[in-house]
């Protein structure tokens, strides 16, 4: 599916964009499940923390939980490498199936482990062990989903329908949200939501992965994987091919590291810092959350399409510069207003700089490296950046806040977005210089 068919009198083939389609929209469904599954953890984090870290101080609770949020990131290493060596070697589909179905045994230990009161010490233990499952299922998960939707798609709309891996992924948040809006709002009163409703959300998951698990079955393969495989099989592992390619590797840390710590700072840590630092209530902080998630979906694929207009270099330079310059101002802002709205178009504001990074990094790391290694090169050296500055952006955030230093962590975001640019405004533009056609 590397090109569209053409019928014989010059027309595009329905049939086979019909294929297209479908196939990104499983690739996509799939990876909201898994984001969804993992993003739940965060979403009920407030709830949930009391039952698993006994502490008087909520900040204590909060970050606790956030380390073992951070524990998740740790072996994504590891499963980027484990899933993206499948990827290469055996295919797209069987490692984004086999994903899936780890991040539904994650979500399941969640759901059924018993509370600290019950069993001790044994209680956060089960849920680090899940926080791992989790984390080696979504290291996979990134690198195979972003090359397989790279691959799909036609070549002048990669960006484009590369973007909807950060559709999913946000939308993965969002629903995870919804669910928490629903509980809060019509099922279930603050007491039963404190006490076992925080349950709900991960049995949701675990029955959705389950789904995803059987709609990727039946996912077609990508025809640059059964390309590259005409080759004859390969002479050398994922990990070593990857040596051959440090520039590309380089670049991928590099372009990954300021955006993944904007990314999560404005994602997964906004939840506790409206609620903790702004002040606003359970329910206003979610619908403020949701507010900005659904405006920064809206985003990626109007900036895939731009990219795959003007390139993907301006939009990677345009998140640069503005993150730099406007994160403190913003953050500074919105640690001091107690308006809901303010803190809805503050947030929105950093989605239109931030858009810039999420909704094409994937295309661009896949356009990196040749079919042979595009899955390893792609999962694992972002892993690896995740794990150290954006898994790791709440706990920082929440360690400051404890040490009485709260506005030293918007310094350090902006400063992280800053190096990023270094590398931004250095690398050549993908779109016009792709490995994409390379199947060695």
């Amino acid at each position: 599916m590397s090109e569209p068919a053409i019928t014989a009198d010059g027309g595009m083939d329905l049939a086979d964009t019909g294929r297209r389609l479908k196939a990104i929209f499983i690739g996509s469904v799939g990876n909201l499940v898994e984001w969804y599954d993992f993003y739940a953890y965060t979403a009920f984090a407030l709830y949930f923390a009391p039952h698993f870290f006994p502490s008087s101080d909520p900040v204590v609770q909060q970050l606790n939980a956030a380390t073992l949020f951070a524990a998740g990131f740790i072996v994504r290493p590891l499963g980027g490498w484990l899933f993206g060596h499948l990827a290469d070697r055996y295919g797209r589909r069987l490692s984004l199936t086999l994903s899936v179905v780890m991040m539904c045994f994650g979500s399941l230990i969640i759901a059924v482990t018993p509370t600290y009161a019950s069993i001790g010490f044994a209680a956060p233990v089960m849920l680090a062990l899940a926080r791992v499952i989790e984390g080696l299922s979504l290291g996979g998960e990134y690198g195979a989903s972003a090359t397989y939707l790279t691959e799909i798609a036609h070549p002048e709309h990669r960006g484009f329908y590369s973007s909807f891996q950060y559709v999913t992924l946000i939308g993965g948040q969002l629903t995870a949200i919804l669910v928490l809006l629903l509980l809060q709002n019509v099922f279930l009163t603050h007491e039963q939501l404190v006490a076992w409703g925080w349950r709900i959300p991960f049995v949701i998951g675990a029955l959705l992965a389950i789904t995803a698990m059987f709609m990727r079955r039946h996912m077609h393969e990508t025809e640059a994987f059964v390309e590259a495989k005409k080759a004859g099989p390969k002479k050398e592992s994922s990990l070593r091919g990857l040596t051959r390619y440090p520039r590309e590797v380089s670049i991928v840390v590099g372009l990954t590291a300021g955006g993944t710590a904007a990314f999560y700072t404005f994602t997964t840590y906004m939840q506790t810092f409206v609620k903790q630092t702004v002040g606003l209530s359970d329910i206003t902080t979610t619908y403020v959350i949701a507010g900005s998630l659904i405006f920064a979906l809206i985003l990626q694929p109007i900036y895939g399409w731009i990219s795959d207009r003007i390139g993907r270099k301006p939009l990677l330079v345009f998140f640069g510069l503005a993150g730099a310059l406007l994160t403190v101002p913003i953050l500074t802002t919105l640690s001091h207003t107690k308006s809901p709205w303010t803190a809805f178009l503050l947030i929105a504001g950093a989605w239109v700089f931030v858009a810039g990074y999420t909704s094409i990094n994937a295309v661009v790391k896949a356009e990196l490296f040749p079919t042979s290694i595009r899955a390893t090169g792609v999962a694992l050296p972002y892993a690896v950046t995740v794990s150290i500055f954006g898994g790791t952006a709440p706990a920082i955030a929440l360690f400051f806040k404890q040490q009485g230093h709260e506005q030293w962590f918007y310094y350090y975001l902006a400063g992280m977005i800053f190096i990023s640019l270094l590398v931004y405004s250095t690398m050549r533009d993908t779109k016009h210089e792709s490995a994409m056609h390379r199947h060695d």
